[in-house]
């Protein structure tokens, strides 16, 4: 069965945006589905309490890709509290759509960069 995708998840997923792992991220996460197999790793840099830079390591499909591919490109320069806000529904939105059945990649994506600031915040608060 042919999936329909977007042109900008197309473009997404042969093109990602900030793919690559991260040298000491100030946050880290990664996240899986053990019912599709899809995994990923998530690695931010946080300065004044911005989104520096974030990268993303993909082991999955093509909406995993291209989900994690436009919300990096969309959080970075975004406040922590901005970016734990940003929701799958918007990241469906912005890509003009997933098939139904792909809906679950936008929210992983999500759920692991909310896990990656997560991760951030605990640091900070130890490093007190």
């Amino acid at each position: 069965m042919a999936l329909n995708y977007s042109k900008k998840t197309i473009n997404h997923f042969l093109n990602p945006k900030n793919i690559g792992e991260m040298k000491n991220p100030d946050g880290y996460s990664q996240i899986g589905n053990m019912l599709c197999g899809d995994q990923l790793n998530f690695f931010l840099k946080v300065r004044n309490g911005k989104i520096k830079d974030v990268k993303f390591l993909s082991f999955g499909c093509a909406s995993n890709i291209a989900t994690a591919s436009l919300l990096t490109e969309k959080v970075k320069g975004m406040t922590i509290a901005e970016a734990k806000k940003y929701k799958w529904e918007t990241v469906v939105a912005e890509l003009g759509g997933l098939p139904s059945q792909k809906i679950h990649c936008s929210v992983m994506a999500v759920e692991g960069f909310r896990k990656a600031i997560a991760d951030y915040e605990k640091k900070q608060k130890h490093s007190r």
